[in-house]
């Protein structure tokens, strides 16, 4: 309880605003813990309350949870099927095994690295299989310098991607779309904090075609989830010891997932299916 962010979310009234936005789907993931166990299951149990609204990513804390990576990640994507993991600056960079886990699962890593967009330089061309997003497009703090350098990574690596959460310099998603592409960039809105709505009229503002506009505010994150929860050949060995045993038990909850992903995929001829 030292801010709001670090206290609570209310998630109910983020739903309410989305959903009078056109908001259909919502990724979701843990306020900071000190136990992102615990963390991780609380966003369990919400994703299985609104199963049809809300896509569950696992928070891990890079240097606490150092060891036990991947069998946090393996629970959260074997038991509660989600779809991604994040890392935020404020606590610790990715490490190697948080790379190699994420590998290994086939997930999107999402890392706030708070404004730090040189440590892109270093994990991005490193593990070029990884594909990560940043949001707020590398600053929340309305570093423009950041969201430059961000744009110029975003061009520079094909596995680098941004969201527009709390980007209030418009001039800049303009920029982002103009220069690395519709296919780039997610719409994010850092929801409860900031207004859903809001933050999806500023994607409204840029005047893209349709088909453009439902890449950034669905389209590119279906594609980057798609195959989250899937084996690559050779990575669960290095990422755990021990773990291609255990994670072979995937593949029949793997295939019972199909059918979501075709609503999915027809959800993307929705303007907005997230």
């Amino acid at each position: 309880m030292t801010a709001p962010w670090t206290t609570r979310a209310s998630l109910t009234r983020y739903l309410r605003r989305a959903r009078a936005a056109g908001i259909h789907r919502t990724v979701i993931f843990s306020l900071f813990r000190r136990d992102y166990n615990r963390g991780n299951a609380e966003i369990a149990r919400m994703v299985a309350r609104w199963p049809d609204r809300l896509i569950g990513f696992a928070f891990v804390h890079p240097k606490r949870d150092a060891g036990r990576v991947f069998r946090m990640v393996e629970r959260a994507v074997t038991r509660w099927n989600f779809r991604g993991m994040k890392v935020h600056a404020f606590e610790s960079m990715p490490t190697r095994e948080v790379c190699e886990t994420a590998r290994a699962f086939n997930l999107p890593l999402l890392v706030d690295v708070a404004g730090k967009t040189q440590a892109i330089d270093l994990f991005a061309p490193e593990y070029p299989d990884v594909n990560f997003i940043i949001p707020h497009l590398g600053s929340f703090m309305d570093d423009w310098g950041a969201h430059a350098r961000v744009i110029d990574q975003m061009i520079r690596y094909p596995n680098v991607y941004a969201d527009t959460s709390a980007v209030r310099r418009f001039d800049y998603v303009v920029e982002a779309v103009r220069r690395a592409g519709p296919r780039k960039l997610l719409f994010g809105s850092d929801g409860p904090w900031l207004h859903p709505g809001l933050e999806l009229q500023k994607i409204r503002l840029l005047g893209l075609s349709g088909q453009k506009e439902a890449l950034i505010t669905g389209g590119n994150l279906l594609r980057l989830i798609r195959n989250a929860g899937q084996d690559r050949p050779n990575t669960a060995r290095s990422a755990s010891p021990g773990a291609s045993a255990r994670s072979r038990k995937r593949h029949s909850d793997m295939a019972a997932d199909e059918s979501e992903f075709e609503s999915l995929r027809e959800a993307f001829q929705d303007p907005v299916p997230f």
